[in-house]
Order: C-alpha cells, then sequence, then structure tokens
C-alpha cells in the first residue's frame, strides 16, 4: 500500500527553513530565494506558477508541500465605497476584513482571529466564541486580498492597515508581528510600518513587549472610557489591565519606540459624553505624546448604546482642543453592509 504523505504548509516555513530543504533534495540554496519570492513578493498560491524552476521540482514540491490560501467567500459593496469581504479560511471558518476608501486614504482593515474572547459590550465582534488565532499568512492574504479590491473598485493602491477587525492582535502577537514582518519587507509587499496601526483593547504586558520589540508601526488603544468603573463596565479587560497598568505601558511603549500613541474614543449618550468624562480622557492623555480619535458609535443588533448627541460631541471636542489635545473625529462607513467600526459580527453559520 503507498504511503500517503502528509504535506506541510510551506508557508509556515522560514527561509533559512526552505534552504535547508533544497540542499536535503540535493538543489541549489538559491532555489529557496526564487520560491520564497513567489510566496511572498509575488503572492504564489499555486506551485505551477512557479515559472523558473523546472517542472520536476515542482511536482517534487506538491509531493511534500502545500499552499493554503484565504479565499473571498463573499463580498458586499457600500453605496460609499466601502466594500467588506467574508474570507474562508483553510479549515473552513470565516472570518471578515473592510476595504475603506476615504479622501486620499484606501485603508485595509484586517482581522487577527476567528472571533474574539473579550467580550466588550458595545461590539458586535465580542459576541462571538474566539475560534482560533490567524497564522502570520493569514493575516497577509488578507491584506493581499483587500488590496487587490482597492485597486479592482477604486483604481488605487493601498495606503493604510488597521488591525481593527476581528479579534484582540496582542493575543495573537507572534503570528501579528510575522505577518506584518511579510507584508512590510522588502521580499514582501514593502509596505511602509508607519502606515500600519495596531489597535488593542489594552493588553499591559504585551504592550511593553512592543517596546522590548522596538516594533515601527503604530499603536492604538481602545479606551472609550478614562474611568476605572465605567471602562469596567463596558471592557471587562479592564478589570485585569486597569487605567494605571495601561498608562505605565503606554509610556514604556512610547519611551523605546518614540511612537504617539492614537487614543480611541466611541462617545455613547449618557454614557461616556459629559464634559467631566472629556476632563478624565485629557488626564489620561496627557501622560504620554498622543492623539485622540473620537469615533461614531454603529448601532448593533440588541445593543445597549446609541450615538451621543452632535452637541454633546461638539463641547466633548472643543473642551480637548482648548487642552491641547489633536482630536481627530472619525465618521462610519460602510454602514448599510455591517461594515463599520464595531459591526464586524460574522454572520456566517461557522462562527456560531
Amino acid at each position: 500500500m503507498e504511503e500517503v504523505v502528509k504535506k506541510q504548509d510551506i508557508r509556515s516555513l522560514e527561509l533559512t527553513e526552505l534552504k535547508s530543504y533544497f540542499t536535503g533534495i540535493g538543489e541549489k540554496g538559491f532555489r529557496a530565494k526564487q520560491v520564497y519570492e513567489w510566496l511572498w513578493k509575488k503572492s504564489a498560491i499555486d506551485f505551477d506558477t512557479m515559472t523558473n524552476l523546472s517542472v520536476s521540482l515542482r511536482e517534487k514540491l506538491k509531493v511534500h508541500f502545500e499552499i493554503l490560501p484565504v479565499l473571498v467567500d463573499e463580498k458586499q459593496l457600500s453605496k460609499d465605497g466601502t466594500v467588506k469581504s467574508a474570507f474562508k479560511l483553510f479549515d473552513g471558518k470565516i472570518t471578515e476584513g473592510v476595504l475603506i476608501p476615504a479622501g486620499e486614504r484606501m485603508t485595509a482593515c484586517v482581522s487577527s482571529q476567528v472571533g474574539c474572547s473579550l467580550a466588550c459590550k458595545f461590539c458586535a465582534t465580542g459576541r462571538l466564541k474566539r475560534l482560533r488565532n490567524l497564522e502570520a499568512a493569514e493575516i497577509y492574504d488578507q491584506v493581499k486580498l483587500i488590496s487587490d479590491q482597492a485597486l479592482l473598485h477604486h483604481g488605487e493602491k493601498l495606503s493604510n492597515i488597521v488591525f481593527m477587525g476581528m479579534g484582540e492582535p496582542l493575543l495573537n502577537y507572534k503570528n501579528v508581528l510575522k505577518g506584518i514582518e511579510l507584508i512590510t519587507s522588502e521580499e514582501g509587499l514593502g509596505m511602509a510600518p508607519r502606515r500600519i496601526t495596531v489597535s488593542t483593547a489594552g493588553v499591559a504586558k504585551m504592550i511593553k513587549k512592543l517596546g522590548d520589540d522596538e516594533v515601527r508601526f503604530s499603536l492604538a488603544l481602545s479606551l472609550h472610557a478614562a474611568n476605572d468603573a465605567k471602562r469596567s463596565r463596558i471592557m471587562e479587560i479592564n478589570d485585569t489591565n486597569d487605567l494605571k497598568a495601561l498608562s505605565e505601558s503606554l509610556i514604556y511603549f512610547y519611551e523605546k519606540t518614540k511612537n504617539k500613541i492614537t487614543l480611541e474614543y466611541i462617545i455613547f449618550d449618557n454614557f461616556n459624553d459629559t464634559l467631566e468624562d472629556a476632563r478624565e480622557l485629557w488626564q489620561f492623555a496627557k501622560q504620554f505624546p498622543s492623539k485622540v480619535n473620537i469615533i461614531e458609535y454603529n448601532p448593533i443588533d440588541g445593543g445597549d448604546f446609541i450615538q451621543a448627541k452632535i452637541e454633546k460631541v461638539d463641547k466633548f471636542v472643543d473642551f480637548l482642543e482648548h487642552k491641547g489635545v489633536t482630536v481627530n473625529i472619525r465618521r462610519s462607513r460602510g454602514k448599510d453592509i455591517d461594515a463599520a467600526c464595531g459591526q464586524l459580527a460574522n454572520k456566517n453559520a461557522l462562527l456560531k
């Protein structure tokens, strides 16, 4: 009976491991560089496209290895140009990503996990269970697929990437950093690290680790309340990562990287929209170089919150600006296809 060879995901190998494979089968080491370039610079998902390899070598690769690409399972187009994709992974699980066109920016919002474990009260994704972390190659694939959509639908190149989709990036630390390496390296997609923002709900020890690793991308904290009691009501993670621990980790991160931190703040009606809330936010923000993004709240089915009134938002912003805080108001896009911030619920049955 013929023995079945268990194939290895070739994209899980480092360049050095590929070299060892090729030299081990009597091939020249430079073949590894050729294959690596096909995988990460040219985004090949089929060995037969690797035309500078002999047919016999390609067949040998097919016997021992496989490529497990992410595929677009479903795509929705918003009237404002936003594109939401349900991405099917090799094991049939689904995650989501969004292309957000806004002015001169063409932004990919990507996921780091299938589902999420943090259960933030205002976020549709938080109602899902976390099924697994995404692999580095799956993170890379999301960016490549959304980049292709930017060219297809808008004739523009991708300019920015935000890790603000499904999941908590710092709970998938190794794969997120490896994915960013593949996206930014010259051997990969060659995107500038300064164009990438990783958003966290606040895992203090991992924020410090980002500082120790001296990452070059930007960091955003989903804050939403600068008061421990209020923040714990809407974000359970605050019980174990309170504002004192977070501020200490952000100060450390800035000292190590010199990267200004973005504080994300959704204003909810009659919850965190008073001038006292604004004062608390200013006191938190002034501890380190930062800017504040005020984010429009996007309702979710059966949610407990509504968007704060425009008059209160204006007063809130005015207070911060008079205190010298840099403030941007982020208007939501893709609401009509549930693609706006906090709405990635992934209604596919595979996540239920």
